[in-house]
């Protein structure tokens, strides 16, 4: 079974994380959560990166404010596939900071970036990248875009 590492700068990124966790619980894949500061714990940093794919891990969401480098961090690190989410936090730059420190990576260190607190899309984006190999999760992902169309057209209808 796949299992999602959901890392974090500081527990004040937790509000916003909460909706990968949320989503990725959903789709019944195991999680598992820590809190991992690029800055303030830098050995913790380069273990969880150097050993979580012998951990059993698929994919790595990494959230953070501000600065935001432990999603980059991470992924130079890591043989793993990284999302990282920026999260606006109080000492951001109205959360352009995070964006654009997640965004742009040098060539040879991809992170996926998800919008500003888009949390619950990294958790979407790392379902779907383990469905691309596990017909009973993108089974799962069918069946959630089917219900947010079926949700959609129900809108509509109502307008009328």
């Amino acid at each position: 079974m796949s299992k999602i590492g959901i890392i974090m700068g500081s527990k004040s990124d937790m509000p916003v994380m909460q909706d990968a966790i949320d989503i990725l619980k959903q789709f019944n894949i195991d999680v598992e959560v820590d809190i991992v500061s690029a800055h303030r714990t830098p050995e913790k940093l380069f273990d969880y990166g150097k050993h979580a794919h012998t951990r059993g891990f698929s994919v790595i969401i990494a959230g953070a404010g501000g600065a935001a480098h432990l999603p980059g961090m991470i992924a130079s690190l890591s043989p793993l596939p990284v999302i990282g989410v920026p999260v606006k936090s109080s000492n951001s730059i109205d959360g352009w900071d995070s964006v654009l420190s997640i965004l742009q990576m040098p060539g040879g260190v991809p992170v996926a970036t998800v919008a500003l607190n888009g949390a619950k899309n990294a958790g979407i984006l790392a379902a779907q990248i383990i469905g691309s190999s596990d017909a009973q999760v993108q089974g799962k992902i069918i069946a959630y875009k089917e219900d947010l169309k079926a949700k959609v057209l129900e809108s509509a209808r109502d307008l009328k």
